[in-house]
């Protein structure tokens, strides 16, 4: 069996992170529906992912998938596979659960779907508060960002950290915090590169992780009028010949040069190898030039029937729309019969 070997980056809390993950959220079809009908691939996937040598897994509360990744860890781990200390898991707390005390309540669930003692990371899903019935809560991110520091302090998680925070929330957060968030997971691709977010976040020692970071490039997450490059456009094709790589290669590996952490996804068994893949070339200086020359502030991820809540952290756009279900309530696992 083929073997990768990702390396790390050092956390502002001392700790190593895989600069690669394998991510674990399905989506949710055009009417913002979810259906467990990926989750067998899907478990496939990670099962034969961590078989290769991947040891980062990201999934959140909202992904269903927490107690299916608690059933393969704790497999590879029974097999000898791994050790629980050679991974490092990723979960995060919605919208539900941000007052301080709220925080811990989240957490000690997740623990018990996934059947782990603690996670490696947990973060803050998003900045905004909202019920379980779309009422806007209002509660202000510094309190719910306490509650992290008291479950990092009782090691439920040994590091913590925040998504989908924009740049003055950022500053903000670090500006009255006790412990600084190890992590900002947003969306970053060759359309949005988020420069400036990056550079802060790194200045002040706090890792980016890029959700999303193929945009709209794979015919998956395509869109109406998005803008290039797509999987065959011709400087993309061209970069990713000259190094005897593919396209999403290219990307992956120029989004590690910026020392981004990245958490690609897929249920195909050949890509989660060649995601993985990256690690033996060095993009040269002409052909980073070419590739940021794609960023033009595309946004992929755009939740605007989120977009009049307190928080909320992109830029307003025309649309409205109630928030789905399926974002409001849900259960767990493989049956969604887990709460």
């Amino acid at each position: 069996m083929a073997r990768v070997n990702i390396p790390t980056f050092k956390l502002n809390d001392g700790r190593d992170i895989p600069v690669l993950g394998y991510g674990t959220w399905l989506g949710m079809d055009e009417d913002f529906e979810f259906s467990a009908a990926g989750m067998p691939k899907m478990n496939e996937a990670l099962s034969y992912a961590i078989d290769i040598g991947y040891r980062h897994i990201d999934t959140a509360h909202l992904y269903r998938m927490e107690p299916e990744v608690g059933k393969i860890v704790n497999k590879k781990i029974q097999d000898g596979v791994v050790k629980r200390e050679e991974l490092f898991i990723t979960t995060k707390v919605w919208h539900h659960y941000h007052r301080e005390a709220d925080v811990e309540v989240s957490v000690r669930d997740s623990l018990r779907r996934l059947n782990l003692d603690y996670v490696d990371l947990v973060l803050m899903h998003w900045p905004m508060s909202i019920s379980q019935e779309g009422v806007d809560e209002k509660i202000d991110y510094l309190e719910t960002w306490r509650g992290f520091e008291i479950v990092q302090q009782k090691g439920l998680a040994k590091s913590i950290g925040v998504s989908n925070f924009n740049l003055d929330q950022m500053k903000r957060l670090l500006a009255n915090c006790k412990v600084p968030p190890a992590v900002n997971q947003v969306e970053i691709n060759l359309n949005l590169g988020q420069k400036d977010l990056v550079d802060f976040c790194s200045t002040h020692k706090v890792l980016t992780v890029a959700y999303s970071p193929f945009g709209t490039m794979v015919p998956s997450r395509s869109a109406p009028n998005s803008p290039e490059p797509k999987l065959n456009n011709p400087t993309m094709v061209a970069i990713a010949k000259k190094y005897g790589k593919t396209v999403t290669q290219v990307t992956l590996r120029y989004l590690y040069e910026r020392g981004i952490i990245t958490i690609p996804k897929t249920v195909t068994l050949s890509r989660v190898l060649e995601n993985a893949s990256i690690f033996d070339f060095n993009l040269d200086k002409d052909d980073i030039e070419k590739l940021a020359e794609f960023d033009n502030g595309y946004r992929t991820v755009r939740p605007i029937f989120w977009q009049d809540y307190e928080n909320y952290p992109f830029d307003k756009v025309p649309g409205k729309m109630d928030i789905p279900e399926a974002l409001r309530i849900w259960k767990n696992g493989m049956n969604l019969d887990i709460d």
